[in-house]
């Protein structure tokens, strides 16, 4: 599974009374599946997932699947204390057709989650996951950091596929991706080399084939048959479709320091700061693409107060207000989290105002 470009980690929205809001909650991933993000997290820790009863997790992942468009990659936040009941949520979300599971590292037995415990969880988790895996590493929630030897070694299983860093250390992305170089696995991506999802590729299944399924190479006479590689196309249903190599993929959670990390190797970034701003987000993906890095710094420049404070500093809350401000519906997280006060909310249209959608 490709996991270039941007990916919001979507919030859950409540009513006032604290009941999980699904009309409001589809609104929203309609309107993300209309941006230029690669795909949704849902249930990330953005996502308020620690807050929800294992019904109402279940609720969400169904609620986003039928509401997101199908050419966007959809993340499922499956990580929970144990590995049983790891497993049992990923393969719930693989019901759901769920692309990747993001599996956040237990923590609150944080005296014992020394290596072998963690080698021993996500092996564990990989070895029968449905779904291929995304290590989550977040210390600002967890208060555990994950080493980067432990990552080096976890990226050497065949259904780990990447890892979601959230630590806000570009040396230790860079050092992470030095050290996977060697892994090279291939996927399936578009003509113009996007994500293939599984749901892509069974509505093109369904749709006539018209001769599809035949290997033909770009430029080359209609005759020739070549193996498949990355430079021949074949056609499902009516899907065009390549092969991709591609590495151990790191995608980041610190928006302020999303350019220096896709220099340093990062495909990408689930961001907090793509939920009230993900075109904004995305414009420094698309820039550094592009090979402009001065224009990828000024995009970066522009969010990099804003995602500091907002994401960073004041929270779920603070990204929800933003949210409402910039036309998406935050409302109100769960308790024991506040609404921010009059003066925060007048901090953050201050911080926003420029990053307007």
């Amino acid at each position: 599974m490709l996991l270039n470009g941007i990916f919001p980690p979507i919030t859950t929205p409540f009513y006032p009374d604290g009941n999980v809001y699904f009309k409001k909650l589809e609104s929203n991933v309609e309107r993300y599946s209309r941006t230029p993000v690669s795909g949704i997290v849902v249930l990330g820790s953005t996502g308020e997932s620690i807050m929800l009863s294992d019904h109402e997790r279940r609720d969400v992942f169904k609620t986003v699947r039928e509401s997101a468009a199908p050419d966007k990659v959809l993340i499922a936040g499956t990580g929970v204390e144990s590995a049983v009941e790891t497993l049992r949520l990923t393969e719930h979300a693989a019901t759901l057709d769920y692309d990747v599971a993001m599996i956040r590292t237990p923590h609150f037995y944080r005296k014992q989650m020394q290596p072998a415990n963690l080698l021993a969880f996500y092996r564990t988790v990989a070895d029968s996951s449905a779904l291929p895996v995304l290590i989550y590493n977040v210390p600002p929630y967890t208060g555990y950091d994950m080493p980067a030897e432990l990552i080096i070694e976890l990226a050497e299983h065949a259904n780990i596929v990447g890892m979601k860093e959230s630590n806000g250390d570009v040396e230790k992305v860079r050092r992470i991706i030095a050290a996977t170089r060697h892994i090279k696995r291939s996927v399936t991506v578009t003509e113009t080399f996007a994500a293939v999802t599984p749901r892509m590729l069974a509505a093109a299944n369904a749709q006539p084939q018209n001769g599809g399924g035949e290997l033909v190479t770009i430029g080359g006479p209609p005759e020739s048959k070549p193996a498949p590689s990355s430079s021949a196309v074949t056609v499902v249903g009516r899907m065009k479709t390549r092969t991709k190599e591609v590495g151990f993929q790191v995608l980041v959670g610190a928006a302020h320091k999303l350019h220096p990390s896709l220099e340093a190797g990062a495909c990408g970034g689930v961001l907090a700061f793509a939920d009230p701003a993900p075109t904004a987000c995305y414009e420094i993906y698309a820039a550094w693409k592009e090979g402009d890095a001065e224009l990828a710094r000024l995009k970066q420049d522009r969010i990099t107060a804003a995602t500091q404070r907002i994401g960073s500093e004041l929270g779920i809350p603070a990204l929800k207000y933003a949210m409402d401000f910039n036309g998406y519906f935050g409302g109100s997280a769960r308790l024991p989290l506040l609404p921010p006060t009059g003066d925060v909310k007048a901090e953050i249209e201050r911080l926003m105002a420029d990053i307007r959608n």
